[in-house]
């Protein structure tokens, strides 16, 4: 592996997760915009949204002053060492920084000192998993402070919901959590769905739900029914891009599973702003491009 260009790759992997939102996410940005009543707040704020998307791209600048948690999910040959790739990845988190494509939004929780060049103490976020071929698959998700605080987790039963251990119960728990955001998030969102796992598998496996495409089904037939009927109701809701009423609440719901103890029962739910920033990119052995994802 040569790691002077695999450095090079993912500054530009991190350049594009931040400035240039994936076509999938604008496409339905603009599908939801048609929904909205001209005049209205709602449709003026999905034009704000656009326009602050076309703006980004043409001046290759943040979509979102917040430019986030960086997550980094990356699939490994056996002989690539992971301890390199993470030096390298922050490296090139560093000289993002340093050229404005991140904004110095990184603090010690104690001092509340900023970590100008976005890399300290659990940040950014590694996920690594071994490959079965040569090539190195590697997906950056950003996402913001204000989504992350709009994230929520449900232990089953729920007796204020009537909310019981089973996809009915699961249905309760996220049309309750999208209520209480009430458009605080950044809306339209996308909600990233895991049922089952423990407190912590959950909430990482919920996030990991980013990853799909938007106009993409479950695998599951009884899961994919749940996130169409979820995504309907949700937009039943009219809370409205930013709050402000309207028909676009959300732009996915995406719901995955993992096995559990027979103690637990947990939903847990993570929520992705309208800025559902997250590119990807395969590289030969020796760094060359195979191909970008999440394309136009």
């Amino acid at each position: 592996m040569n790691w002077a260009i695999l450095e090079e790759h993912l500054l530009e992997l991190i350049r594009r997760t931040s400035t240039d939102l994936p076509g999938d996410v604008e496409r339905v940005l603009r599908r939801q915009r048609r929904r909205e009543q001209p005049a209205s707040a709602a449709r003026w704020a999905m034009d704000m949204v656009l326009e602050n998307i076309r703006l980004a791209r043409q001046h290759a600048a943040p979509l979102c002053q917040d430019t986030g948690t960086l997550l980094f999910y990356c699939r490994l040959p056996v002989n690539v060492d992971p301890a390199r790739f993470e030096k390298a990845a922050r490296r090139a988190v560093t000289d993002a920084t340093r050229l404005g494509i991140l904004r110095e939004n990184t603090v010690e929780t104690l001092t509340g000192r900023s970590c100008s060049s976005n890399v300290g103490a659990g940040l950014p976020v590694f996920h690594f998993e071994a490959g079965n071929d040569s090539f190195l698959d590697i997906r950056l998700i950003m996402k913001g402070g204000g989504s992350e605080n709009a994230g929520s987790q449900y232990s089953l039963p729920e007796a204020r919901l009537k909310a019981g251990r089973d996809l009915d119960g699961v249905r309760r728990c996220v049309l309750d959590a999208l209520v209480k955001i009430q458009g605080s998030g950044c809306a339209p969102g996308v909600l990233g769905v895991c049922v089952g796992g423990d407190r912590a598998t959950g909430m990482e496996f919920a996030k990991r739900q980013f990853l799909r495409e938007l106009d993409d089904a479950s695998a599951l037939p009884v899961l994919a029914k749940l996130e169409r009927r979820l995504f309907r109701e949700g937009q039943a809701l009219r809370i409205g891009p930013m709050g402000f009423g309207g028909a676009s609440t959300l732009l996915g719901v995406k719901l995955g599973t993992l096995c559990r103890l027979p103690a637990s029962y947990f939903v847990s739910i993570s929520y992705m702003c309208w800025a559902m920033r997250r590119r990807g990119i395969v590289l030969a052995p020796q760094g060359g491009i195979r191909k970008w994802l999440y394309g136009d």
